[in-house]
């Protein structure tokens, strides 16, 4: 794995005002605080604490080779 890697982060308010933050390349990294500042900032160190935990197990990260795509659902009781 290279020194870096761009993912995508998921912000989506939650029912008590916090932000819910998520990466979309890897669903299993998410948190939720208060403001979406601090929600990133708890969302990195995550990812970060993911990535240790998987390299200490001398495993690399699950992270990427998947795809996005659009789903159109029906809203229609």
């Amino acid at each position: 794995m290279s020194d870096s890697v761009t993912l995508t982060a998921v912000f989506t308010p939650d029912e008590n005002g916090w932000t819910m933050a998520q990466l979309a390349e890897w669903p299993a990294v998410v948190t939720c605080a208060p403001t979406a500042e601090e929600a990133r900032a708890m969302l990195l160190d995550a990812a970060r604490e993911m990535i240790a935990s998987y390299r200490d197990e001398g495993r690399e990260p699950p992270i990427g080779g998947g795809h996005v795509e659009a789903l159109t659902i029906s809203l229609a009781a």
